[in-house]
């Protein structure tokens, strides 16, 4: 039933980006704005095409790497939702349309054609924003990507920006004294000589980071009287009484709704218990015993999601609500079901094809949290009802269960 939909044509070759300029012009104001510092080591003598890798925590990233690069011409890995009402506008900035989390060879070509241009193909690989400041999952592909790409491997770490507007708060906190490295990671001669595995190696070393050391690190203080506003979203199990989905936040505390434990989160990003035990007072170990829980689950094999839903589709560049569902996630992978126009229809994502899945919260302020599943022409943005669940955990539950049935294999 939806095949009368217009798809977003991904074979469509990628654009020179003709807005070079003006996007240089506006990533300087927040240069500024935001005293950002930038380390250049071994790239002089680099030209395109080189392949930029990046990590990913808020929309600032597309202006350090602006600010990192230019004047080079590159064309942006960038997921469909970045498309949505604009589609001319990205396309002219040089954007490759991509669908979260899937295998799609279509990509390769389409970075083919940037390398044959001697464009710079840029991907954000850990493909959405880092939930709690830390690296997220990055695919197991990555290393043969850049052998197959023939051609050097640069990597642009920045810090600073998921605590100037973490994921849970978009809140521009106006944090000054932000900074980025830009380094050469493999040259095209090391490339020849490294396997798969050890250009991995380098990529995952080069790719660690904690932003609330970072900030500790630097001192930087966040006076922002909402700066706890959100975080519930991210730690949404209580260490006190275990509770999930009962934590909730205000202001500058973060509460569990359950047992009333509450927690004062810092202006350095620390969280202090206001009575009894705090048990992370880092926010990444928090988050890290939430994923070792969900870990227990899938290996125990009782992971289990079911309820109603809320979905919207996006084939091409707008969205196409489609009513009420029903989704299932658990060992299995996650399965949409519902009826449409009078037809009832299916999405099946098998748990072993699928490394991670994409999630939002509050998404675009009005829709409510949700998680979008996606297949090779289509995505699928779903809403679940009620307050038992917590996004966050499909994400954790979706990582483990895919490296679960990996490593079983």
């Amino acid at each position: 039933m939806f095949d009368k939909y217009e798809r977003f044509d991904m074979k469509k070759p990628p654009e020179y980006p003709k807005l070079r300029l003006l996007s240089y012009g506006i990533a300087l104001i927040d240069k500024f704005t935001h005293k950002i510092k930038i380390n250049k080591k071994g790239i002089k003598g680099i030209k395109p095409p080189y392949l930029l890798l990046a990590n990913h925590n808020a929309f600032m990233d597309i202006k350090v790497m602006t600010l990192a690069t230019f004047p080079h011409p590159k064309n942006y890995v960038i997921a469909i939702d970045g498309y949505l009402n604009r589609e001319k506008l990205i396309r002219m900035i040089g954007g490759i349309c991509k669908r979260k989390f899937t295998t799609d060879l279509q990509l390769i070509k389409q970075l083919e054609y940037s390398v044959a241009h001697k464009r710079v193909p840029v991907i954000f690989p850990e493909a959405r924003y880092s939930l709690c400041g830390t690296t997220a999952i990055l695919p197991p592909s990555l290393g043969r990507l850049c052998k197959h790409l023939n051609i050097p491997v640069v990597v642009l770490m920045m810090h600073g920006h998921h605590i100037n507007s973490p994921f849970w708060n978009l809140h521009d906190r106006k944090v000054k004294g932000l900074q980025a490295e830009i380094k050469c990671i493999a040259t095209k001669r090391e490339l020849a000589e490294l396997s798969v595995d050890e250009i991995n190696e380098r990529i995952h070393d080069a790719f660690q980071y904690d932003e609330y050391k970072w900030q500790k690190d630097n001192n930087i203080h966040i006076t922002y009287k909402g700066r706890a506003e959100g975080l519930h979203k991210v730690l949404y199990q209580c260490p006190h009484c275990k509770t999930e989905y009962r934590m909730d936040s205000k202001g500058t505390q973060l509460f569990c709704k359950a047992c009333g434990h509450t927690w004062e989160y810092s202006e350095l990003g620390e969280l202090h218990a206001i009575e009894g035990e705090t048990y992370f007072s880092h926010i990444p170990d928090w988050y890290e015993w939430e994923r070792d829980n969900v870990r227990k689950e899938v290996e125990a094999g009782t992971y289990h999601f079911e309820g109603e839903v809320h979905t919207s589709m996006m084939p091409k560049d707008k969205f196409i609500p489609i009513g009420n569902g029903y989704l299932i996630h658990d060992m299995n992978g996650f399965k949409l079901t519902g009826e449409f126009e009078g037809e009832k229809y299916e999405v099946v994502l098998p748990a072993g094809m699928h490394y991670g899945v994409h999630i939002e919260y509050e998404y675009l302020g009005k829709y409510g949290d949700c998680v979008d599943l996606n297949t090779l022409d289509n995505t699928y943005y779903v809403y679940p009802h009620g307050e038992d669940f917590a996004v966050t955990k499909f994400s954790l539950a979706c990582e483990e269960i895919f490296k679960y049935l990996h490593n079983k294999k």
